[in-house]
């Protein structure tokens, strides 16, 4: 595989990992700048939502931008938000900062994966989305707990300067690698005709699959530490070992997906790989009524569940790809921002969920939540095959 797809992986892990690494340092933040934990939390959820938000609007303001460009203005915003936040004493201005650091995230996510797909060689689009989504399961297996280490032993402002230090490198990457040739879009249609192509049914619905099927992903992700400890007698480094083996799992699935979506075609592996998901919910509600579970069932289950967590994510993208031609860098843009979106519902209505009605509705919810999403796509398969923008477009990619 080329030079530029591993230079895309990288920039795809610093912006993964500037997003998540918060979490590990959120007790030094809280204590240092004189805020409870809980209000330095909202740093996640406001770089999540502003990304969400963002994403879409930056996808079809810059989508005639030089990637080159593209990238150059937001990795040098990336760093210089996360210098400036290094050395801040102020929370108020930290959330400011994290807000532009999201911005320079929502205006190079969706083209790294752009431009992977854009230069992909015909059949293999799947396996070269797969190897940029690498840098989203590195971030989590490898980027947090780093960026943790290092706020740990040496403060959290050294964690946002590792930050900037990784966005420097991934820019000199991007700028030696990537080929020249294709940087530049001359096919954009005018912005009502993007309008109308993303808010096509095909696209539309499979946009909000992807929402609540990573509503429910990430509800238990979040979540998955105190369903365990209501299930099974699993003691903390029990609880770690599972992450780790969801976080592995994570890296081999994303790259069988890749695979999958290139000889299946991408609406065949999102069906097998949310029909999974689900069927693994079910499962974990059920082990609620037969309580204690033993742990090694439990992380059997749940490793096969972390791993088809990542398996559908190259087959969107590529699905997305397929459908909308000439603004497929505008449909990521927008499947960037159900992705984060979902992050954020998944918060949200899985702390409701755990409050109210207890750790054992949190599969079920989930479950609801991956039927969803199978259904939206049936629709959106269906509504494809009578689309004058894609009719068969995802059949074979």
């Amino acid at each position: 595989m080329p030079a530029w797809l591993f230079a895309l992986l990288a920039a795809a892990f610093v912006l993964y990992t500037d997003d998540y690494v918060i979490a590990g340092v959120l007790p030094e933040i809280a204590r240092d700048l004189d805020v409870s934990e809980a209000q330095a939390g909202q740093l996640v959820t406001v770089f999540s939502l502003t990304v969400a938000l963002a994403a879409p609007i930056a996808g079809v303001a810059l989508a005639r931008v030089s990637r080159r460009l593209l990238f150059s203005a937001a990795f040098t915003l990336f760093v210089a938000a996360n210098l400036m936040a290094a050395a801040t004493h102020s929370f108020e201005l930290l959330v400011a900062l994290r807000i532009v650091a999201a911005l320079a995230a929502a205006a190079s996510t969706p083209a790294v994966f752009a431009f992977a797909a854009e230069h992909a060689p015909e059949g293999h689009i799947g396996r070269y989305v797969a190897v940029v989504a690498l840098g989203v399961t590195g971030s989590i297996a490898a980027g947090v707990p780093i960026g943790t280490w290092i706020g740990g032993h040496h403060g959290w402002r050294t964690t946002f300067v590792a930050m900037a230090v990784g966005g420097v490198l991934a820019l000199l990457l991007l700028l030696t690698a990537l080929p020249r040739e294709g940087d530049t879009a001359d096919d954009v249609p005018p912005v009502r005709d993007q309008l109308r192509t993303l808010a096509s049914a095909p696209i539309s619905l499979g946009l909000l699959a992807n929402c609540a099927l990573m509503t429910g992903s990430m509800m238990m992700l979040t979540y998955m530490a105190p369903y365990l400890a209501a299930v099974s007698d699993a003691s903390v480094n029990q609880r770690a070992l599972a992450f780790s083996l969801s976080g592995f799992a994570g890296i081999v699935c994303i790259w069988a997906g890749g695979k999958a979506t290139d000889r299946w075609g991408p609406d065949r592996s999102l069906v097998a790989g949310i029909g999974i998901f689900t069927g693994i919910m079910v499962l974990l509600g059920l082990a609620w009524f037969v309580r204690p579970v033993p742990f090694t069932v439990l992380v059997v289950v749940g490793t096969i569940w972390g791993g088809m967590a990542f398996w559908n994510s190259p087959a969107i993208q590529a699905r997305l790809y397929l459908l909308a031609g000439p603004v497929a860098a505008q449909a990521l843009a927008l499947n960037t921002s159900s992705t984060y979106l979902g992050v954020s519902l998944g918060g949200a209505i899985g702390g409701l969920t755990l409050t109210s009605a207890g750790a054992g509705l949190l599969p079920v919810v989930a479950a609801v939540l991956g039927v969803s999403a199978l259904g939206l796509l049936t629709l959106a398969i269906n509504a494809a095959k009578h689309s004058p923008i894609a009719a068969g477009a995802v059949a074979k990619p």
